[in-house]
């Protein structure tokens, strides 16, 4: 005689097992993320809104998630989507000057199939590296606070914790360095500037550059043969 199952009763005998993290899965979460306040309503407006040059295009508006080769050796790591390029484009890095000159390092280091980036579906693809930011959404005056930047880093946690078999994680700025010192536990943590590495016990180097904002670009404080030291120095690292 068969016993019918009771819905009401728990099974002990073999425990449920959590689901194994995938990037996908980690995509799914990121993009779902509605954790600060202050950040949704900027995206958000920012996507209503929407700048005079893009006015007839249709704004991501929400979280930016990773993007790349999943066998990565080497991993980008810069801060916050910017409002009218990933925010827009709805892919890191996308659609915005320092994308511009990321992916044209990238394309001369042998990274990126092309030297462009402009949308989401433009054919751009990555080999042996990943690009990511520290804070998914992109943030006011591109400067998220102390506890938006917390709340964000169980998503880097988990994206590191994916990508095994990672052997260098560029760190575009102060602030992507910061996150990544940060969890890789890097006590006492050297001084930021650009071409400075700092080798992990049973980790990736940390290879520092300076971000390629506007801001940097424009006044020369980082240029084009700079930008493509740091990459040809990563896939030398890199192996």
């Amino acid at each position: 005689m068969t016993r019918a199952a009771d819905p009401d009763r728990s099974d002990t005998s073999t425990p449920a097992r959590a689901p194994r993290d995938t990037l996908r899965r980690l995509e799914r979460d990121v993009v779902g993320c509605r954790a600060c306040p202050r950040l949704v309503e900027w995206r958000e407006q920012v996507a209503e809104e929407k700048r005079a040059a893009y006015r007839d295009e249709d704004y991501w508006g929400k979280p930016i998630p990773g993007f790349g080769d999943g066998k990565a050796r080497i991993v980008v790591l810069g801060l916050a989507p910017a409002a009218h390029g990933a925010n827009r484009t709805g892919r890191v890095f996308t659609g915005d000057r320092s994308g511009d000159w990321l992916f044209r390092a990238m394309h001369r280091a042998g990274l990126a199939n092309q030297p462009t980036s402009v949308s989401a579906d433009d054919g751009l693809a990555l080999t042996d590296a990943w690009v990511t930011a520290a804070v998914k959404c992109a943030p006011p005056a591109n400067k998220p606070t102390t506890d938006e930047r917390d709340a964000c880093a169980p998503f880097l946690e988990r994206e590191m914790a994916l990508l095994r078999r990672a052997r260098v994680v560029v760190c575009l700025g102060g602030f992507g360095y910061d996150a990544a010192v940060r969890h890789f536990g890097v006590r006492p943590k050297p001084k930021f500037g650009h071409g400075v590495e700092v080798e992990l016990d049973g980790g990736p180097t940390l290879l520092c550059s300076f971000h390629p904002s506007q801001q940097n670009t424009f006044t020369g404080r980082l240029t084009e043969p700079m930008l493509d030291d740091i990459f040809h120095r990563a896939v030398e690292l890199a192996g």
